[in-house]
C-alpha cells in the first residue's frame, strides 16, 4: 500500500532541475509525478518514478543527494469536495498531512494524491476502513 518517493536536494540555481531530468531521461526512467519546493538556497524535488532503484543509483553517481521517502497514493474523486472528504476523515483521527501533491490522469475521473503522513500505517488503516482506494506502489510507478 505504500510507495517509494525520491527526494532530491537541489541548489537553487538555473539549470539544476534540467540536470536531473536529463539524467533520468538518459537512464530511461519515466517521471510519474513530481513536486518542487524551494527556499532561497535550495529546493527539494520529490519524484515518483517508473524505476526507483535505477533513478536513485544514477542520480547518486552524478553527485546528487537523494533520499527515499515512504508515501501513500490515494484515488480521490475529481469533483468538488473529493479532497475535503479524505482530509476530514484523517483530521478526525488526528492524522497530520506533512505534505501532498496531486495529478489527474483524465479530467472527470479520479485524481491521484500523493500523501506524506506523520503516522503512515494508521493513515492507511483509516483510509482502508473508509473504502478509500489506495494505489499500490507498483501500480503507481506505471500509471
Amino acid at each position: 500500500m505504500k510507495a517509494d518517493q525520491l527526494s532530491i536536494f537541489l541548489e537553487n540555481r538555473a539549470g539544476r532541475l534540467a540536470e536531473v531530468t536529463k539524467i533520468l531521461s538518459e537512464a530511461k526512467v519515466n517521471i510519474r509525478a513530481l513536486s518542487l519546493a524551494d527556499t532561497s538556497d535550495f529546493g527539494i524535488l520529490r519524484l515518483i518514478v517508473s524505476d526507483f532503484e535505477k533513478a536513485r543509483d544514477t542520480l547518486k553517481k552524478e553527485g546528487f543527494t537523494v533520499g527515499r521517502t515512504t508515501v501513500v497514493a490515494v484515488e480521490v474523486p475529481d469533483r468538488p469536495g473529493g479532497l475535503h472528504n479524505i482530509l476530514d476523515m484523517l483530521q478526525k483521527e488526528g492524522i497530520n498531512v506533512e505534505y501532498m501533491y496531486a495529478f489527474v490522469q483524465q479530467s472527470g475521473n479520479n485524481a491521484v494524491i500523493i500523501f506524506r503522513f506523520d503516522r503512515t500505517d494508521q493513515a492507511i488503516d483509516i483510509l482502508k476502513a473508509n473504502n478509500v482506494p489506495i494505489v499500490p506502489g507498483p501500480t503507481l510507478y506505471n500509471l
